[in-house]
């Protein structure tokens, strides 16, 4: 399996996700492969890079990509796409995400839910989530939302 990472932003709850997603692909022998968007004006492209590797599957950690994910995304209907802690306000067939109460951040310049809650990105459940989300993506069942309250 050929993933790729596309991540934005040197938060903890960002750098929690690479790392799980980093571990599991090690864990599972995947080909990984990163891209890291360098600011603002470089998400858009990011997310370009990501699917000009035709992976299997890409891999989203960092708020700052919901909104580009959106536009993108309904437009590359064959590239799957995994986003762990947050999801896409009208995902389509291609996006799968995998969220918890403290998670869940949908874009479109609304900002972090009330609940958002940054120390409930733990490795553990960052770990879990990557795990649960590539379960889905890989037996089919994408464009949904996966839900991993009870962790």
């Amino acid at each position: 399996m050929r993933v790729v990472l596309l991540t934005a932003g040197g938060d903890r709850p960002t750098k929690t996700l690479v790392t799980a997603v980093e571990e599991w692909a090690e864990d599972e022998d995947v080909a990984l492969r990163t891209v890291t968007a360098s600011g603002p004006a470089d998400l858009l492209p990011a997310v370009v890079r990501a699917m000009d590797m035709r992976p299997d599957l890409v891999i989203s950690a960092g708020n700052d990509l919901i909104d580009p994910l959106a536009t993108v995304t309904p437009s590359h209907l064959a590239q799957q796409f995994l986003i762990v802690g947050a999801e896409l306000a009208e995902p389509t067939e291609n996006v799968t995400a995998v969220d918890w109460s403290g998670a869940s951040f949908r874009g479109e310049g609304l900002g972090a839910s009330s609940t958002y809650d940054p120390a409930s990105f733990t490795g553990p459940r960052c770990a879990a989530a990557v795990r649960a989300g590539t379960a889905a993506v890989l037996s089919g069942h994408t464009g949904i939302v996966v839900w991993l309250d009870k962790f």
